[in-house]
């Protein structure tokens, strides 16, 4: 005979998919509830901490492996492929899903959150550079700078106030005084 589960059970055991449709069903069941959930979402989403994004960030970076560069990169099957450009390649790779979720933060309407989600990301790329004494840094010298300033111009696209210009402007100097 099969066990029964709870019914906090059932619901902890759904995928994001399922609960996902769980969550919209209640809501078109039941439209006073979209006020509470949407608070609720707002509330979730709001806690973003520059230094956990920077830890994430940083750990991402420190787990590119030079090994894996040699597997990527040289004579292939199909021609050569440059191990500089697919060095670029994987440290590209490791920060886009940061970029992409502060870029979900732009669109949600969200710029305080997404201004705590650079800070996180140039300050991650910023440990990572301090850290990395790796090879695969020999290969990308420039990529920790040029992708700090590809982070911040894309923050700005933005138009934040200059307020939090001067202050996304200040994490970038301290760090690089560091």
């Amino acid at each position: 005979m099969p066990a029964r589960i709870s019914k906090k059970g059932l619901i902890q055991s759904l995928d994001p998919d399922s609960a996902r449709s769980v969550l919209f069903a209640l809501v078109n069941e039941n439209p006073d509830l979209l006020s509470k959930v949407y608070n609720t979402a707002k509330r979730i989403l709001r806690d973003v901490s520059p230094d956990d994004i920077a830890s994430d960030v940083a750990s991402s970076l420190a787990a590119l492996d030079i090994e894996d560069l040699y597997s990527r990169s040289g004579k292939t099957r199909y021609g050569y492929k440059d191990p500089s450009d697919e060095a670029w390649e994987m440290f590209n790779e490791a920060i886009e899903p940061f970029i992409d979720e502060m870029n979900k933060y732009l669109k949600r309407g969200m710029s305080d959150v997404a201004k705590n989600y650079c800070a996180g990301i140039i300050k991650g790329i910023q440990r990572s550079e301090r850290g990395l004494g790796s090879e695969l840094s020999d290969w990308i010298p420039d990529a920790p700078g040029e992708a700090i300033e590809s982070v911040y111009d894309e923050w700005k696209k933005s138009q934040p106030g200059e307020d939090e210009i001067a202050e996304m402007q200040r994490i970038i100097d301290e760090e690089d005084e560091e």
